[in-house]
């Protein structure tokens, strides 16, 4: 596993950084759900609900897809 070491400005502490990174690492693929929620330190639950916080969708489920199975 790789380290990454950031100076942060004294208003944002390290846990909120963190959550903020792997929650953009989830969104754009690079990490699965498990791994984010791991690596943020919280679990898929609580992880689940943060990503709801903040507009993230949990599943990424293009609508065009949905419809075709509602059509089904």
């Amino acid at each position: 596993m790789n380290e990454l070491k950031v100076m942060l400005p004294s208003e944002i502490k390290t846990d909120e950084a963190r959550l903020f990174l792997m929650m953009k690492l989830y969104e754009v693929g690079k990490l699965s759900l498990g791994q984010a929620a791991s690596l943020a330190g919280y679990s898929k639950a609580t992880f689940m609900e943060l990503l709801g916080k903040y507009h993230i969708p949990v599943f990424d489920y293009p609508a065009e897809d949905l419809e075709e199975e509602i059509n089904l």
